[in-house]
C-alpha cells in the first residue's frame, strides 16, 4: 500500500508538470492567436515526401532512416541518429531529409497522432519514408518540432486530416497551415526555455520520473529488508 501511496503522489506530480509544460509551450508558441507575424508552412519553407522501403531493406550498417511509425515510437522532439539503417543500394531512389530539416509522420491511426514531427539533428542527410514529409526551412528546426505539438498547431491540422480509417495529412495541407515565425533569437530563446522543461518533465534520468524510480527501489530495499529474516540459532 506505501508503495502504491508513493507512486501514485508522484504521477499525479508528474501529469501535472506535463500539463504546465503544455501550457508554456502554446503560451510561448502563440497559443490559439494568429497575429500578423504568422506565416503558412508553404511560405517559410518546401515539403518532400519521402520514398517507400520496407523491414527487408533494414541492415546492421548502411543508410540512416526515419521511417513513419519510428517518429510514434522511437523519437521525441529531436534526433542525431537514427533507429534503422537500410541498404546502401536503395540510395539512389530514396529521398532524403537534410540535417536541420523537420520529419512529419503523414499517416496516423488517429486524428491526434497524424502529423507528429522531429527535428533531424544528425550529421548526414537522412532517408526519410513514403509516409513521412521532409520540411526545409530556414527557422529553428527544434522550434518548428515544438510548435507541430501545440493546440495551435492541431486545431488547424485537424480540419485538413482525411477521415478514412488511416489518417492521411497531405503536404498541401501542411503547407496551408500558420506558424508562429518570430525573429531568430526568439525562436532560440523559446527553444532554451522549452528543452529545460521538457528535460524536466521527459527525460528519464532527471527529474520527477527519476524521483519516482528511486522511491521504488527504496521501497523494494526496505520491504526486502524488513521481509528478510536470520535462521533461528539450532
Amino acid at each position: 500500500e506505501l508503495e502504491a501511496e508513493l507512486e501514485a503522489e508522484l504521477e499525479a506530480e508528474l501529469e501535472a508538470r506535463r500539463l504546465q509544460y503544455a501550457h508554456l509551450r502554446d503560451g510561448l508558441l502563440g497559443g490559439l492567436t494568429i497575429d500578423p507575424t504568422w506565416r503558412q508552412m508553404g511560405e517559410v519553407g518546401e515539403f518532400v515526401r519521402g520514398r517507400r522501403f520496407t523491414r527487408a531493406d533494414v541492415v546492421d550498417a548502411g543508410i540512416p532512416s526515419i521511417h513513419y511509425g519510428e517518429i510514434y515510437t522511437h523519437y521525441g522532439v529531436t534526433a542525431s541518429t537514427a533507429a534503422r539503417q537500410i541498404r546502401e543500394d536503395l540510395r539512389p531512389q530514396l529521398r532524403f531529409a537534410s540535417p536541420g530539416d523537420v520529419v512529419i509522420a503523414s499517416v496516423g491511426e488517429t486524428v491526434e497522432d497524424v502529423g507528429k514531427a522531429v527535428a533531424w539533428l544528425g550529421e548526414e542527410p537522412v532517408a526519410i519514408h513514403d509516409d513521412t514529409l521532409g520540411f526545409s526551412h530556414s527557422m529553428n528546426p527544434k522550434f518548428v518540432s515544438y510548435w507541430m505539438q501545440t493546440e495551435a498547431f492541431h486545431l488547424q491540422k485537424t480540419r485538413h486530416v482525411a477521415s478514412a480509417k488511416i489518417k492521411r495529412l497531405s503536404s498541401s495541407a501542411l503547407a496551408s497551415i500558420f506558424m508562429p515565425f518570430p525573429p531568430m533569437d526568439e525562436q532560440e530563446r523559446i527553444v532554451e526555455i522549452l528543452d529545460r522543461f521538457d528535460a524536466l518533465v521527459n527525460d528519464l534520468s532527471i527529474g520527477l520520473p527519476a524521483e519516482l524510480a528511486a522511491r521504488r527501489k527504496q521501497y523494494e530495499y526496505y520491504r526486502d529488508k524488513l521481509l528478510t529474516f536470520e535462521e533461528a540459532p539450532a
